[in-house]
């Protein structure tokens, strides 16, 4: 992959911009992040790698309006988000941001189609849009015999592929994801990682992936890595 040098042009469409988080516990203040800052453009998938506890999560909540910063700026497509309203908020992650995370969080008593379509439904698609949507998503994913499956009949990985589609589902300009292979066995992880950066290259969105292996970073556009509550940028993957 190198989108990073075709992209930068159209600028970013996610910017973080000196973001700063502390918490409270047990008495002292533990300091998160400290001033972290990136540039995220479209069509780039970008690592974020950093230990356990170095605020990764954190990071990614705040990038996705779940969490406001004590301090510092997120700019979505061009919009300074800081001072929006919680509607306003939810409205700017339902058109612009997809989500996916280490467990699938299916809605257990729907199927694969359907946990696709409920997302659209809440946008506003019509229903046979939204079928049409989900079903060319999943079908990508090799799922198109698996439709009709709850999430307790499909497999760890088939789970994950649903979650990665529902992620997609109503066009988002970049995708948050927290290691989105981190409970697959590591043939499983493999497939889905390719089919992961394969299914956002043919979407055309851009990706800020949490990871703890190295190896899949390695193989994005980019790597940040977080380091003292900062973010240091990598050389991008030629």
């Amino acid at each position: 992959m190198n989108a990073l040098h075709t992209n930068t042009k159209m600028g970013p469409v996610l910017k973080l911009e000196d973001l700063h988080r502390s918490f409270q516990q047990g008495g002292r203040e533990i300091r998160v992040l400290t001033g972290a800052s990136a540039d995220i453009f479209p069509g780039q998938c970008v690592a974020l790698v950093g230990p356990s506890g170095a605020g990764k999560s954190t990071l990614l909540h705040i990038a996705g309006l779940l969490e406001s910063p004590d301090r510092g700026r997120v700019v979505v497509a061009g919009d300074d988000c800081g001072r929006l309203d919680d509607d306003h908020r939810t409205r700017v992650r339902r058109k612009t941001m997809g989500f996916i995370y280490q467990f699938h969080q299916l809605l257990p008593e729907f199927s694969a189609l359907e946990n696709v379509v409920l997302p659209q439904l809440i946008l506003g698609r019509s229903r046979k849009n939204a079928e049409i949507r989900a079903e060319k998503l999943l079908s990508k994913l090799g799922l198109q015999d698996r439709l009709s499956h709850r999430p307790a009949e499909l497999s760890g990985g088939e789970q994950q592929r649903t979650a990665i589609c529902r992620a997609l589902a109503n066009n988002p300009r970049f995708i948050l994801a927290d290691e989105p292979t981190g409970n697959l066995d590591p043939k499983t992880s493999e497939l889905v990682f390719q089919e992961l950066i394969g299914l956002f290259q043919s979407e055309g969105v851009a990706a800020l992936i949490a990871t703890h292996n190295l190896e899949l970073a390695q193989r994005m556009d980019r790597t940040l890595a977080l380091a003292d509550g900062l973010l240091i940028e990598d050389m991008p993957v030629a």
